[in-house]
């Protein structure tokens, strides 16, 4: 008898990146941190204990692949699903089972695909069941988990961060795509633009491959530019509303406030190419040039406005130039809070005193009821005095002078740091007198 054909020809190949899936956990690459003998998930194995775990990291760097071989060398059952398509229904298929399995000795392992995917209150009916040991938890997410999941998870489980692939881990998948089809990649020198396509992703990287294992076998070695022409490369991972958005902003945030003006340029590339909007990048530019230059430098706030209004009047691309350019101003400037520290201790003394009242000398009085009982009396107009200040104090009765503006000896701000040397001279010299 004739085996049976399917039924529109012959059955599709596995991927490559499927055909290239670990086995056991010591083919992982990228991933030493945690699977070493001395790392994390190397000391569970050897001790047979495997925990509950959230597995964090980008695209293709192995989560899934690490849960299946976790549940192979624990001898537990290995049963995964997905919170894309999976809802309580299913998941209390799952506990059933694993309850039955439990029964006999048998362990299972629940893998959870993008766990975070999964609301509070679905995330809650994992609880009893990983607390009493029914199931152990495997949850993947490219979210932070701190954001996405819920406390009482977190506090059931460990969270084990992945690394993107480097270019060590990503040339050697390279190199066991081409041994296990026995087809060289038509490459050069730009196989290291193909990792750099990439960018950390295993999975992408042995998609491209394939991609190019397909091509017709012409002898042609590719360039870069030939390699571009055939494979599209992947948009760079950044989610405007999830982490990626603070990482990067707080990237430019710190290396402008670190005054290096070219990795400033290089995370404000990221976020446009990212598709950030640059009216975001241009409301945090001014907000770093009143808290981290302040008086320092008193036009870095212009520059950071003019930006914005260039911006607004240009839209992209051309105006993109005038954020750049902000950008490397404010990196460069002199850097000094001063002011937002005096500020904050302005406040926290306003709470402590409460309502005091102004002194009677500083306060107007626009009728004879307020000049009689002393509202302006003894003020004196410091434009007209002989060095154009009085010393006068304007702290409320019963409360001592304190100090909150603290200047610093940077860009503008020294220059203030003497004028207010001066002015405190003069006043000591006239309350002497």
């Amino acid at each position: 008898m004739e085996p049976t054909l399917p039924l529109f020809g012959e059955e599709p190949a596995r991927p490559l990146a499927d055909r290239l899936r670990p086995t056991r956990l010591d083919e992982v690459v990228g991933q030493n941190h945690l699977l070493a003998p001395d790392a994390p998930l190397g000391r569970m194995i050897a001790q047979q204990r495997l925990s509950s775990a959230i597995l964090w990291g980008p695209p293709g760097v192995g989560k899934t692949t690490i849960a299946r071989l976790l549940a192979h060398a624990g001898n537990l059952a290995f049963e995964p699903v997905s919170a894309t398509f999976s809802g309580v229904a299913d998941l209390r298929k799952v506990f059933t089972a694993a309850r039955s399995r439990r029964t006999v000795g048998q362990g299972t392992l629940l893998f959870v695909d993008e766990i975070h995917r999964f609301n509070r209150a679905q995330q809650d009916s994992f609880l009893p069941y990983v607390e009493d040991g029914t199931i152990t938890l495997i949850g993947a997410t490219t979210e932070n988990p701190s954001f996405e999941l819920n406390g009482a998870l977190l506090s059931r489980t460990q969270v084990l961060v992945l690394k993107r692939l480097d270019e060590t881990a990503l040339s050697t998948l390279l190199a066991r795509a081409e041994h296990l089809t026995d087809h060289r990649l038509p490459l050069d020198d730009a196989r290291s633009a193909l990792i750099a396509m990439a960018d950390g992703d295993g999975r992408y990287l042995l998609n491209m491959a394939e991609q190019l294992q397909a091509l017709p076998d012409t002898g042609a070695i590719l360039d870069t530019a030939a390699l571009a022409h055939h494979i599209q490369q992947r948009a760079p991972l950044y989610d405007k509303a999830q982490e990626g958005h603070y990482n990067l902003i707080s990237a430019l945030h710190k290396s402008m406030r670190g005054s290096d003006p070219d990795a400033a340029l290089y995370w404000l590339a990221r976020m446009l190419d990212g598709g950030e909007d640059p009216l975001f990048v241009a409301r945090r530019l001014v907000r770093f040039a009143n808290e981290d230059i302040g008086i320092s430098d008193p036009h870095a706030v212009q520059q950071a406005l003019a930006a914005w209004d260039v911006y607004e009047r240009l839209g992209s691309p051309e105006g993109e130039l005038a954020i750049a350019q902000a950008v490397v101003y404010l990196a460069t400037a002199p850097k000094s809070i001063a002011v937002y520290r005096g500020f904050n201790s302005a406040h926290r003394a306003a709470r402590r005193t409460g309502s005091l009242m102004p002194p009677a000398h500083i306060l107007n009085a626009p009728t004879r009821l307020m000049k009689d009982i002393g509202y302006g009396k003894d003020y004196q107009y410091d434009p007209d005095t002989t060095d154009g200040f009085s010393g006068a104090d304007y702290f409320p009765d019963g409360m001592n002078r304190e100090t909150y503006y603290q200047p610093t000896r940077n860009g503008y701000e020294a220059q203030i740091t003497e004028r207010l040397r001066h002015w405190a001279t003069l006043r000591a010299r006239r309350q002497r007198g």
